[in-house]
């Protein structure tokens, strides 16, 4: 099971049709399992597992086929 590090939580709207009904609509985050250096498995965005990787330049982080919502 994969830590949940981000602090992220899904948008919220309205879907607007041409006869502006208004239904409200989920946009969920961009959730990756990654594995750390260390073995440890962890959920984060892909926006903060890009500047993980820009910042640290860790190559030895791999992400995980296996994402759950």
């Amino acid at each position: 099971m994969a830590i949940n590090v981000s602090a992220k939580k899904p948008l919220f709207g309205n879907k607007r049709s041409h006869a502006l009904n208004a239904t409200r609509k989920k946009q969920s985050t961009n959730l990756q399992v990654v594995t750390l250096e260390n073995g440890t498995k962890v959920r984060l965005s892909a926006r903060e597992l890009r500047t993980l990787r820009k910042d640290v330049n860790v190559k030895e982080v791999t992400v995980n086929e296996e994402v759950s919502a």
